[in-house]
């Protein structure tokens, strides 16, 4: 599964969302989009039409794995502003900094283990403590193999 990312520079993203804490054994992903998805057609200055699958994770999370530690993962779109944000909904703001970026295709979560397993520790980057997260466009289906996204990972370098 080889794959070589795009090595970009984000600019601060400003976003609208709501998060729920999960961890990968107690995954409520859809939940979380279930209860933000009514809201996207509410927020009034949107940026564009894609949608962000967010997650922050502690600062050792990535030491050892374990699918019971917990993160926040939230469901949010870009705006061009925080102003008018639906009252059920939060502020969220993407710093900027450095992401390797890997478009993916089809629905096999195994290329998470290829990124953290296999394509960073020869990369001469180490992950930043930054939002890792996916970009969602008109091509993504979720649970499709013909589904379509970018997966971001925040680095820096050695």
């Amino acid at each position: 599964m080889p794959v070589t990312p795009t090595i970009i520079n984000i600019a601060e993203t400003l976003l609208v969302g709501k998060h729920l804490e999960m961890s990968l054994q107690q995954d409520q992903t859809a939940a979380l989009w279930g209860s933000f998805g009514p809201f996207i057609k509410t927020i009034s200055n949107r940026l564009d039409t894609y949608r962000y699958s967010l997650q922050e994770y502690p600062a050792h999370y990535f030491d050892q794995f374990n699918p019971a530690l917990t993160f926040k993962k939230w469901a949010l779109v870009a705006v061009k502003d925080h102003t008018n944000v639906p009252e059920a909904c939060e502020k969220f703001t993407i710093p900027d900094g450095g992401y390797a970026v890997f478009h993916h295709k089809g629905n096999d979560i195994r290329i998470f283990q290829y990124i953290y397993s296999h394509w960073l520790p020869s990369s001469g980057f180490t992950l930043d403590q930054r939002p890792h997260f996916e970009l969602l466009g008109e091509k993504y289906k979720n649970g499709d193999p013909a589904s379509e996204e970018d997966i971001y990972i925040p680095i820096r370098k050695i």
